[in-house]
């Protein structure tokens, strides 16, 4: 696999919720799309790992790290993706080889950060924000919001305090602490990279967990985190550009999502 390629458009470190292909291409901060250099995809087991294979050949990440899963529903998540590009490939039609990308190069040395920094998303938590006005954001926010913080305290025991505005509010320490070993309980990076991506895009750790444990589904996590902006756009429409990044974080979401349902929540 070409280094060019994998430098280019699979950096290491960067979250794979702040990536925009599309848009950077367009603006041309990023060369044309590569060709595709390979004809068939394959999944074959390498090192215990369940591994795609371009050509026969273990794909790699630009840590040399060969992009594999830990079992067959992961690297077949990861296949598809290489399979379904065309003349041209497009990491941006490929949320889940870069959210494995990241995990295999980055999360994998910072565990502890990651968790760490899922844990301060929670601290300032957007489900704990709520407008006073207009009634119809208010009942919108309760819509999408008051589920997610239903099942955490059901789940958990953490109760959050709620703030109208953006006055900011300190959450109990002790809430923080229940939510802790949900996040040191995730072991493997690919599960740790997925539920950093679907807190980071949502902008909410309570809504990632949330969907994590199966109490939203990926389109009604995404909606939550979208609430305030679909709102504005309600009002005030939505541009080409604005709703291509949508788009885009639609897909990061459900391949997170994806990603763990195929290892187990």
């Amino acid at each position: 696999m070409s280094n060019d390629f994998i430098r280019d458009w699979f950096d290491e470190g960067r979250d794979p919720a702040q990536d925009d292909p599309v848009r950077a291409a367009r603006l041309g901060m990023k060369p044309p799309l590569p060709k595709r250099f390979y004809g068939d995809v394959s999944i074959g087991e390498v090192g215990g790992r369940h591994a795609v294979l371009l050509d026969g050949r273990p794909a790699r990440t630009r840590g040399k790290a060969i992009l594999a899963g830990p079992n067959l529903a992961v690297a077949e998540l990861l296949a598809a993706e290489w399979a379904a590009q065309t003349a041209e490939i497009n990491p941006a039609t490929m949320p889940a080889t870069r959210i494995v990308h990241a995990a295999l190069d980055s999360v994998a040395q910072a565990m502890d950060e990651v968790r760490a920094d899922i844990l301060k998303y929670a601290a300032s938590d957007l489900v704990c924000y709520r407008a006073g006005e207009p009634v119809r954001l208010v009942e919108q926010q309760k819509q999408h919001w008051d589920p997610v913080l239903a099942h955490i305290r059901a789940r958990y025991g953490a109760g959050f305090l709620l703030s109208e505005g953006i006055t900011f509010v300190n959450q109990p320490g002790e809430s923080l602490e229940r939510l802790s070993p949900r996040l040191w309980a995730v072991s493997e990076p690919i599960a740790l990279s997925a539920l950093h991506v679907l807190t980071t895009v949502s902008g909410s750790a309570l809504i990632a967990i949330a969907v994590a444990d199966g109490a939203l589904d990926a389109r009604a996590g995404f909606d939550a985190g979208e609430c305030d902006a679909d709102y504005e756009a309600s009002i005030w429409g939505i541009d080409e550009e604005a709703a291509e990044r949508r788009a885009l974080r639609l897909s990061d979401f459900k391949a997170a999502t994806a990603l763990l349902l195929a290892m187990g929540g």
